[in-house]
C-alpha cells in the first residue's frame, strides 16, 4: 500500500487473459463484498477492442475507419521493439487511451474515498511494458521527439496508477487452448502472449491469490470467494478493521 492510500478502504484486483473470467468474477466478487459494505467494479484496461467496434460500427464511416485501425503502421496491438518508435499518429492514439485510463483510475480512487471497496477488472502494471496493462510506447526508442515526449509522459502516468498497489490480487490462470476455446475471435498468438506474462506480474508485491480458471465455473467462484472472504474478515487487515468500525 503507498502512503496516498493508507486511509482508503480495500481495493482487490482482478487479472488474467481473455477468456479467464475477470468478468465473471468481478462481478461476484462485488455481490459478495457488499455483504461487508459498499462495493463497485471499475474496469481499469485499455479496452481497444470496445472501442474499436464502436467507432467501425458508425455507419457511413465504420468500415473508413475500421480500415485505418488495421493497417500494420497505425496498430499498437503487436509487440514493438525495444528501439522502435511508432508513427506520430499511432503515438497520439495511444496517448488518448493513457489519459482514458488516467480518468477512470481516478474516478476509481474517489470510490474507494468514499468508502466503496473497488473490485477492478484489469490492473495496470509496469513488470513487461508493451504486454497488456501496460505501457505500449518506448521512451528509450529512437525517433520522433515529440513521440519520446509522449512516452515519457505515459509511462509517468503509469508510474502514478501502480503507486497504488492493490490489496488482494485474484490471477486467473488458463492455458492457451481453453482461452482460445473460450474467445475463438482472438488471435492465438496474441493469447498466447498474455498467458505467458500474466504468472510475472507482481503487482508492486501485492499479496496474490492463484486461481485455476480451467476449473468448473462453480468452482473457480467458490475458491475466490473463500479468498475474498479470508481477505475480509483477516484479524490482520487493520485497513478493513477501520472501515467496519471494529476495535
Amino acid at each position: 500500500m503507498t502512503e496516498n492510500d493508507a486511509s482508503m478502504v480495500p481495493m482487490i484486483a482482478v487479472i488474467g487473459c481473455d477468456g479467464s473470467g475477470k468478468s465473471t468474477v468481478s462481478e461476484k466478487i462485488v455481490g459478495w463484498t457488499s455483504d461487508y459494505g459498499p462495493a463497485a467494479t471499475a474496469h481499469l484496461g485499455k479496452q481497444a477492442g470496445n472501442v474499436g467496434r464502436a467507432l467501425t460500427g458508425l455507419p457511413l464511416v465504420g468500415n473508413i475507419i475500421g480500415r485505418f485501425i488495421g493497417h500494420k503502421k497505425f496498430s499498437l496491438r503487436e509487440p514493438r521493439a525495444k528501439n522502435k518508435t511508432p508513427g506520430i499518429l499511432a503515438a497520439l492514439v495511444a496517448s488518448l487511451f493513457t489519459i482514458r485510463r488516467v480518468l477512470r483510475f481516478r474516478r476509481m480512487l474517489g470510490l474507494r474515498r468514499q468508502g466503496f471497496v473497488v473490485i477492478t477488472d484489469r490492473f495496470p502494471q509496469l513488470d513487461y511494458p508493451n504486454s497488456f496493462d501496460g505501457p505500449v510506447l518506448s521512451e528509450a526508442a529512437q525517433g520522433s521527439f515529440f513521440v519520446r515526449w509522449l512516452a515519457r509522459r505515459e509511462l509517468a502516468a503509469f508510474q502514478w496508477m501502480t503507486s497504488y498497489r492493490p490489496d488482494l490480487v485474484i490471477r486467473l490462470n488458463i492455458d492457451l487452448d481453453t482461452a482460445c476455446a473460450r474467445k475463438p475471435d482472438h488471435i492465438r498468438r496474441k493469447l498466447q502472449r498474455k498467458i505467458e506474462v500474466t504468472p510475472l506480474l507482481t503487482f508492486g508485491g501485492a499479496p496474490i491469490v492463484e486461481i485455476d480458471s480451467t476449473q468448473p465455473l462453480e468452482q473457480v467462484l467458490a475458491e475466490v470467494r473463500e479468498a475474498v472472504t479470508l481477505f475480509l474478515t483477516g484479524n490482520d487487515c487493520t485497513q478493513l478493521a477501520s472501515w467496519r468500525g471494529q476495535e
